[in-house]
């Protein structure tokens, strides 16, 4: 920009509304506001202690402190703005101070439920122990699994061992023995045969044979088969009684198994225990571990022939291994939240906010050729990580993240978490899957979203406000006043010492102060999209860098923000050209009668620019329709086409009350093959509107902007200097002739915030500015013409503008009103 020398202070925009004339162009003061050295007194930012927060997000900010303080249900929080305002910066700051002086939350375990092992077991332990006793169980385990095998060698277990095998085989011998002595005594012997017992009648200390056995008498055979079958019958019942016989073996066996396994493990679960015999949970968990292992003690004596190999033959050694792990890992811990190492309440920000990823997830691990799973494979998710604390959520994320919404929801609203898979969740899958017990949930959810998001969720979602009760609204931009400014300067020495990067000087200062109120679109305001200004000053500092400067000034801020637009401008450029070349037909000099040109603006990957657009107007006999072609083709979208009605209302109002409005009227952008949306037009096509009907040429030095409403005043529109630019790039290309200007409303004059060259062009007089307030300024300005005020009686003056418009309407009106008599009276034959 133009040098900063001097102390004068610039005029106030408000000015121009009061002190200048409409129709006169703005004085170069007016389109930029430049800022004042006086208010930043330093030679160098770091000079400047850091800021103290955000700039001018002070309701926001007691939005936060308020929904950080309040832990009941339902007080989530929805940080709403723009991208770039700090919102996570902030909320993530405000919620860590917080959670600082609040306890830590206890850690969370899984272990195996010995009753239903589908349905794992949940642990609360304070903070740090639930590692202490995923290490005790893998000590005690790793400890059994040596002393155990020692206790089942020893001889006094051998001893009792061999009694207890003793006595069951002695049993079996006496009652075998018994049951022979009575069939002998009958002449029948008992026979071990490799098909089991069978009997077989003797005589004469002989077996009879079956030629033998026929050839008896038949008394003696029938006899014989008497014996036989009564021998048989007690034999059937002796055999009936050896499985229970040897489930009393079995039984003792075990007990004994169970005395020494107890006896051997004792002194080590009581060591176990009693760490944890503050907490009950744990404590009934450990007497169900003591009982498995009891009743389990020959897991721990041998590994298991592995299924499908012969016995006996050599076990590969990583299937030994894998073996022995499965063995005991039933006995795991599985710690899911550990907040050993933390101090005070947690804050999690979860970057994809899924199912899984929130709820939690089953892992599946491939085990001789199937996937199975247990309850060491259960993984936390965010919201187990932020349990008693506070968890941060992408809003547009969270909607878009696979049933990511309506697990928080369910989750928040069952106040529990319950780990599931999707197939479970949506009843997809028949199979037998884990069941985990749900874990408590206490946590504030704090989510970060666009406002259109948020008044969504409102209107849509019934169960919205009732989880989000909180809204933290973040301003888009700030006054600009002397103390915000100095705050701004606070915050760059802020980024300058976060981000290592060059000191910038009072000038750069100022530069970087001023796009801050060229990205608000206002002179009298700051942006507070701060990352918009981290981006500048990095950029502005690798100039620096390339340069060999020490400290950055305006020169290389000024530099990266033409770089920035330079990056983005091709189709800018290109649309530029073709208007230089006449491709793109923009008259920039010279006068037409119902043409005029209009500015729009174009965004095209977050880069906007202004485009200037040739408007037509075409006036005839008709019944009072203005047609607007680009809605007809549908091309026009409902805020341009409310636009074009709002001039029939004009027409209607001021030309409207002693006449009928006979005519018809065509409204065109010319040369515009895509949509038309937006009323910032309006104005300009009403002046073509008006300039057909009052054949009255308007100057095609000029560009206009600004909407209109049916009292004919000049309302404020956007883009405003996207849109001067636009036309005085144009204005460049086809050459300056001194008369080209834009005529914006003037309520839009403190949002001008120029570039250099269009400020240096209107200090030299080659552009110009004019604001005005009323359809008949800009007629006036446009055609050269008054434009005329009423009279009392309704007419106006002759020669005005308004007084040709109503002479040319009250011809149509005429016209219309003979050729109705024509077609109503009779036809006369000569």
């Amino acid at each position: 920009m133009a040098s900063r020398e001097g102390p004068a202070k610039e005029p106030e925009a408000e000015s121009v509304e009061t002190g200048f004339e409409c129709a006169k162009p703005l004085p170069a003061a007016l389109l930029y506001r430049r800022c004042a050295l006086s208010d930043l007194p330093f030679e160098v930012v770091s000079e400047l202690a850091d800021a103290p927060g955000l700039i001018g997000q002070e309701r926001a900010v007691e939005a936060i402190a308020f929904a950080v303080a309040m832990r009941r249900k339902g007080y989530n929080l929805y940080a709403l703005g723009p991208a770039g305002t700090g919102k996570r910066t902030v909320v993530e700051e405000l919620v860590r101070r917080q959670a600082a002086n609040e306890p830590t939350p206890p850690d969370w375990c899984y272990v195996n439920n010995f009753a239903e092992p589908q349905k794992p077991a949940a642990l609360s332990l304070p903070p740090g122990r639930g590692a202490g006793l995923k290490e005790g169980m893998k000590g005690l385990i790793d400890e059994l699994r040596q002393a155990l095998p020692a206790a089942f060698e020893r001889d006094d277990y051998r001893a009792r061992r061999e009694v207890i095998d003793q006595r069951f085989k002695e049993r079996n011998e006496e009652a075998f023995n018994d049951l022979q002595k009575r069939a002998e005594s009958q002449g029948i012997t008992l026979l071990r045969t490799p098909m089991g017992l069978a009997l077989a009648p003797r005589r004469d200390g002989k077996v009879l044979t079956p030629e033998m056995f026929e050839a008896l008498p038949e008394s003696e055979r029938s006899r014989i088969q008497r014996d036989l079958e009564t021998v048989q019958n007690e034999l059937e019942a002796l055999m009936r009684k050896v499985p229970e016989w040897e489930r009393e073996h079995r039984e003792a066996v075990r007990a004994l198994n169970r005395e020494t396994t107890g006896a051997a493990i004792a002194l080590m679960m009581d060591e176990l225990r009693g760490g944890y015999r503050d907490l009950p949970e744990v404590a009934r968990y450990l007497e169900s571990v003591e009982r498995d292992i009891k009743e389990n003690a020959d897991d721990f004596l041998g590994p298991p022939a592995p299924p499908g190999m012969p016995s006996g033959m050599p076990v590969p050694p990583q299937l030994e291994q894998a073996l022995d792990e499965e063995r005991f890992r039933r006995y795991q811990v599985n710690v899911i939240v550990d907040n050993g190492g933390l101090k005070g309440a947690p804050v999690v920000y979860e970057d994809n906010p899924t199912h899984q990823t929130l709820v939690g997830r089953v892992e599946h691990m491939a085990r001789f050729g199937a996937l199975v799973t247990d309850f060491n494979l259960l993984a936390a998710g965010a919201l187990h990580r932020a349990n008693g604390g506070t968890l941060l959520l992408d809003a547009q994320r969270l909607l878009t993240g696979y049933y990511g919404w309506a697990s928080l929801k369910r989750a928040l609203s069952a106040g529990e978490i319950r780990i599931e898979s999707l197939e479970q969740l949506l009843s997809l899958a028949s199979t037998i899957s884990l069941a985990p017990a749900s874990i408590p949930l206490d946590v504030k959810i704090v989510l970060l979203g666009p406002p259109t998001l948020y008044y969504l969720l409102c209107a849509y979602d019934e169960d919205f406000k009732e989880l989000f009760k909180i809204a933290a609204d973040f301003d888009d931009r700030v006054a600009r006043t002397p103390e915000t400014t100095a705050l701004y300067a606070r915050f760059i020495a802020s980024v300058v010492r976060r981000e290592n990067l060059r000191p910038l000087d009072r000038g750069a200062v100022a530069r970087t102060i001023e796009q801050a109120a060229r990205s608000a679109e206002d002179s009298g305001r700051l942006s507070t999209r701060l990352r918009e200004l981290v981006d500048l000053l990095q950029e502005a500092d690798l100039l620096a860098t390339q340069a060999g400067k020490p400290i950055v000034g305006a020169a290389e801020v000024q530099k990266a923000i033409d770089a920035r637009f330079r990056r983005s401008d091709r189709v800018y450029r290109r649309l530029q050209e073709e208007i230089g070349r006449g491709t793109i037909r923009i008259e920039t000099d010279g006068e037409e009668i119902g043409q005029v040109n209009g500015l729009s603006v174009m965004t095209l990957g977050g880069q906007s620019f202004g485009n200037p657009s040739r408007i037509t107007a075409r006036v005839r006999l008709g019944r009072g329709e203005v047609v607007d072609i680009e809605r007809e083709v549908a091309l026009g979208g409902p805020l341009h086409s409310k636009g074009v009605l709002i001039l029939s209302g004009f027409l209607g109002g001021r030309f409207g009350r002693s006449r009928p409005l006979s005519l018809n009227a065509s409204l065109v952008f010319e040369q515009s093959y895509g949509g038309v949306e937006g009323d910032s037009a309006s104005a300009a096509e009403l002046f073509a509107l008006l300039s057909a009907l009052a054949e009255a040429p308007i100057k095609q030095s000029f560009a206009v902007t600004g909407s209109v409403d049916q009292l004919g005043c000049i309302q404020a529109i956007g883009g405003v200097n996207d849109k001067i630019e636009g036309f005085f790039d144009a204005c460049r290309i086809t050459g300056f002739s001194g008369r080209q200007g834009v005529i914006i409303p003037a309520t839009n004059v403190r949002h001008l915030m120029l570039r250099e060259d269009v400020v240096a062009a209107a200090a030299e007089g080659r552009f110009a500015v004019y604001p005005i307030a009323s359809v008949d300024e800009g007629l006036q300005l446009l055609t050269g013409i008054p434009a005329g005020e009423a009279l009392p009686d309704g007419s106006y003056p002759e020669g005005t503008l308004n007084a040709r418009i109503a002479a040319r309407l009250d011809h149509f009106a005429a016209k219309a009103a003979e050729l109705a008599r024509a077609a109503t009276s009779p036809l006369v034959r000569p």
